[in-house]
C-alpha cells in the first residue's frame, strides 16, 4: 500500500500552517462575478475544505475595473466587497481549511473594449485591442494590487496569490512579445521585471512580513517572444527578495499552441521544470498542471521536486480528494480526466464551470443528494455513464438500487472512449463508479438482459440503455472491411494500413487519432509539439519534430464546415492540430456514393465533393455515422425515467449523461 506521509505533512508559510501539501489551484467558476452567488461560492469552497484540502485558491479577482476579465467581473477593490467575502472565508474556516484570494489583472485578455496592457498589442484570442498603460497607470495598478491584497486580509483570507502567469497582465509585462515599452517598465530584463517586483514590495508594506503571498510564476511561456529560463530564475530571485512566500508554477499562455493540461498531455509533464526552479530558490515551490492522483502528488513531494502540489480540476472532480487519501481510500477518488468539457470550456464560454465526472461541482446548493425518508427500490437499466451516475447517486441517498447490464463489463460507450490514445484517464472514472457501487452495496447484475417482468416489482425505473452505432445505408456497406467504430475501439477488429473514416464528429476524430497513434515517451511528446528547453529556446519553443503515423487515414464528413470545428473550445484546437501532425487527409462536404471491392484487394470508397466524383482506395472503412437510442424496453406512460443516450443519441456526450443521471437520482 502506498503511503502519503510527505503529501499529508503540514507546512508553515508565514503565519499560516497548512494541514497538508494539497492545494486547490485557482479556477474561475463564474460564481465569483455576482454578489448573489456568494452563498453558492461559499458552499463550493466549504465542501473542499471539509474534504481536507490544505489550501484553497479562489478564482481571479481584479484589483480594479480595468483588470476585469469581462464586463462586471469579479473585483476586490473596496471594503464592501471585502465584507461580503467574510461569508466565504468563514465557511472555509468552519472546516479548519485555509483559503487564499487570487488577484488577477487580465490585461489584454480582458474581454472588454477598455482593456490595457504593457503595450498596445492585440491578443490572438481576443477581439479587443488594448491600450498601452501610461507610466502613471502602471504605478497606480501596482498600488491597486497591494490594496487588493490588504482587503483580502480584512476579508478573512489566510493568504493571497498574485497571478503572474498564463499570459495575464503581469506576464505581459515580463515578455518581449507583449512589452515593447521604452520607459522604466520595459526594454531591459530588469525593467520588465520591475512591475511584479514593485507589486510585491508595495504589498509587503501594507500587510507586513508574515502574511503569506503566493506568486504564480510562468515557468515556460510556450509562445514566441516569451521569457528565457535565465530571465525566469532572475525574476524568482527578485520576487523572493521582495517578500514572496511561495512560488506557484504556471505553464504556458492561454494563446500558446501547445496543450498544457488536456488529457492528451502526459501526467506530470511539467514537473521537472518545477524541480529546476526549486533547486534555485529558498522558498517553497508548488507544482501544477496534469497532476491528478495522490500517487503522483506524493512522489513529487517525496522526491523533492516541489513542496506543494496544486490540483484545480481534481478538486472539482472530488472535493474529498485529501480526506480519501488520508483515510487510505484512494480507490474511491473520482479522478479528473482532464477533458475540460464542463470546467474550462464553460469558463471560456461564459457559463458556470462544473465537472463532467462530478456535476455537483459549483452546484452544491442546487444539486443536492438528500437522504430519503422512505426507502424505495430503484432499477437502473444500463451501466454506461448515465446509468452508473444514476445508480451511485440514488444509492448515496439511501435508495435500494439494482443495476442491470447486459454486457460483461461496466462502462458502455465510455469504455470505448478510454481506448483512444490520450484518453486513458477515462478508465479511472469506471474504476471510481465500480468501487462506489461496491461500497454502497448496489446489486449489480452483469450479463443480465432486463425484462419487463424483472422491472415490474421496482418503485422506480431509470432507463439508461444507451446507444447503438447507426448503420451505414450505402451500397457496399456490408462488404468485409467495413466496420463500426465500436468494433474497432473495442478491439474486436483491426484496421489495415489505409483507412477511410466516415463521419468527422468527436468520434471520428478520436478514431482517426487511435488509428494513427504510435506510443511515445514524454520526451517524444514534447518534441512533437515543439517544446524545448527554455534555457536554450526563448519561451520554451522549438521546431516541432514530425510524427510518423501508424496508418494513412482519410477522414470525411458530409458537412461543409471545417472538420473538428464543433469540438471543445479549449481542447478542440489541439485535437485538430494532432490530426494535422499525423497527416490525416480531411475531406468536408462529401456525399458518399458507394463502397466497392478493389480488383487488387482492399476497398474503394467513392464519394462526391462539389459535384466532382472522386474516390480513395483503402483497406478498411470505419463508420462513425452517428448513433441511435436503444429503447427496446421503454414503455410510454409507465412513469419511468429516460436518460443518457437512450434519451438523446447525440455524440458520446458523457457530460450530459452523467449530469442527467445525477439529477434524476436527486429528484426521486
Amino acid at each position: 500500500m502506498t503511503t502519503y506521509d510527505h503529501l499529508l505533512s503540514p507546512l508553515t508559510i508565514g503565519d499560516l500552517t497548512l494541514r497538508n501539501r494539497i492545494v486547490m489551484g485557482s479556477m474561475h467558476t463564474g460564481l465569483e462575478d455576482k454578489v448573489r452567488d456568494i452563498p453558492k461560492l461559499a458552499a463550493y469552497f466549504a465542501e473542499r475544505a471539509k474534504g481536507g484540502t490544505g489550501l484553497i485558491i479562489t478564482g481571479g479577482y481584479a484589483p480594479n475595473k480595468r483588470g476585469w476579465l469581462k464586463p462586471l467581473a469579479s473585483e476586490m477593490s473596496n471594503r464592501l466587497q471585502a465584507a461580503r467575502h467574510r461569508e466565504i472565508t468563514d465557511a472555509v474556516h468552519e472546516h479548519e481549511g485555509a483559503i487564499a484570494l487570487q488577484v488577477l489583472h487580465a490585461g489584454r485578455y480582458a474581454y472588454v473594449p477598455w482593456s490595457q496592457s504593457a503595450s498596445a498589442i492585440k491578443a490572438p484570442i481576443n477581439p479587443f485591442k488594448p491600450s498601452a498603460m501610461s507610466s502613471k497607470q502602471v504605478e497606480e495598478t501596482a498600488s491597486d494590487f497591494a490594496k487588493s491584497v490588504a482587503l483580502a486580509r480584512k476579508a478573512g483570507y489566510d493568504a493571497v496569490e498574485i497571478m503572474g502567469s498564463e499570459g495575464y497582465l503581469i506576464n505581459q509585462f515580463l515578455a518581449e512579445r507583449t512589452n515593447q515599452r521604452s520607459d522604466k517598465w520595459g526594454g531591459s530584463v530588469a525593467n520588465r521585471h520591475r512591475f511584479p517586483v514593485e507589486i510585491v514590495r508595495r504589498t509587503r508594506e501594507l500587510v507586513g512580513d508574515d502574511f503569506p503571498i503566493v506568486f504564480r510564476l510562468s515557468l515556460i511561456d510556450l509562445v514566441e517572444g516569451g521569457q528565457t529560463w535565465e530571465e525566469t530564475i532572475d525574476l524568482a530571485y527578485a520576487l523572493q527578495d521582495a517578500g514572496v512566500s511561495v512560488l506557484n508554477t504556471g505553464i504556458g499562455w492561454h494563446e500558446a499552441r501547445v496543450p498544457t493540461i488536456i488529457t492528451q498531455v502526459p501526467r506530470g509533464a511539467w514537473v521537472d521544470y518545477t524541480a529546476r526552479l526549486k533547486a534555485e530558490v529558498a522558498i517553497p515551490v508548488c507544482a501544477s498542471n496534469r497532476i491528478n492522483t495522490p500517487e503522483l502528488a506524493e512522489s513529487i513531494v517525496a522526491n523533492g521536486q516541489a513542496d506543494l502540489v496544486s490540483m484545480a480540476r481534481p478538486l472539482l472532480a472530488d472535493p474529498e480528494f485529501a480526506r480519501k487519501t488520508s483515510e487510505g481510500r484512494t480507490d474511491e477518488i473520482n479522478t479528473c480526466i482532464a477533458c475540460n468539457q464542463a470546467c474550462l470550456d464553460h469558463a471560456f464560454e461564459n457559463k458556470r464551470a462544473s465537472c463532467l465526472v462530478n456535476p455537483r461541482a459549483a452546484r452544491e446548493t442546487e444539486l443536492i443528494l438528500a437522504p430519503v425518508r422512505t426507502k424505495k427500490s430503484v432499477a437502473v437499466v444500463g451501466a454506461g455513464p448515465a446509468g452508473l451516475s444514476a445508480a451511485v447517486s440514488a444509492a448515496e441517498r439511501g435508495l435500494a438500487v439494482t443495476l442491470f447490464e447486459r454486457g460483461e463489463e461496466l462502462g458502455g460507450q465510455f469504455r470505448l472512449a478510454m481506448a483512444v490514445p490520450g484518453k486513458e484517464d477515462f478508465a479511472d472514472t469506471l474504476r471510481y463508479f465500480g468501487r462506489r457501487l461496491e461500497v454502497l452495496g448496489v446489486d449489480v447484475r452483469l450479463k443480465t438482459e432486463a425484462t419487463l417482468a424483472d422491472l415490474q416489482p421496482f418503485d422506480e425505473v431509470i432507463m439508461a440503455t444507451g446507444v447503438t452505432p447507426r448503420a451505414l445505408t450505402l451500397p457496399g456497406a456490408d462488404l468485409p472491411g467495413v466496420v463500426s467504430y465500436a468494433d474497432l475501439l473495442s478491439g474486436r477488429v483491426d484496421a489495415g494500413r489505409r483507412v477511410a473514416v466516415i463521419g468527422a464528429g468527436g468520434i471520428g476524430v478520436d478514431v482517426s487519432t487511435a488509428l494513427t497513434h504510435e506510443p511515445e515517451t514524454l520526451e517524444e511528446w514534447r518534441a512533437h509539439w515543439g517544446v524545448g528547453d527554455p534555457a536554450a529556446h526563448r519561451g520554451g519553443l522549438t521546431e516541432p519534430a514530425p510524427r510518423v503515423p501508424a496508418r494513412h487515414v482519410t477522414l470525411l464528413q458530409r458537412k461543409s464546415t471545417p472538420i473538428g470545428i464543433g469540438l471543445g473550445k479549449t481542447s478542440g484546437w489541439a485535437h485538430r492540430a494532432r490530426l494535422k501532425q499525423e497527416g490525416v487527409t480531411l475531406v468536408s462536404g462529401a456525399s458518399y456514393d458507394a463502397i466497392e471491392t478493389h480488383p487488387e484487394g482492399g476497398l474503394v470508397l467513392r464519394y462526391t465533393v462539389d459535384g466532382a466524383p472522386t474516390s480513395v482506395q483503402v483497406d478498411t472503412v470505419v463508420v462513425c455515422a452517428g448513433q441511435e437510442s436503444v429503447r427496446d424496453l421503454w414503455v410510454e406512460g409507465a412513469g419511468w425515467h429516460l436518460i443518457g443516450g437512450a434519451d438523446v443519441a447525440a455524440e458520446l456526450d458523457a457530460k450530459r449523461a452523467i449530469k442527467q443521471g445525477t439529477e434524476v437520482a436527486a429528484a426521486l
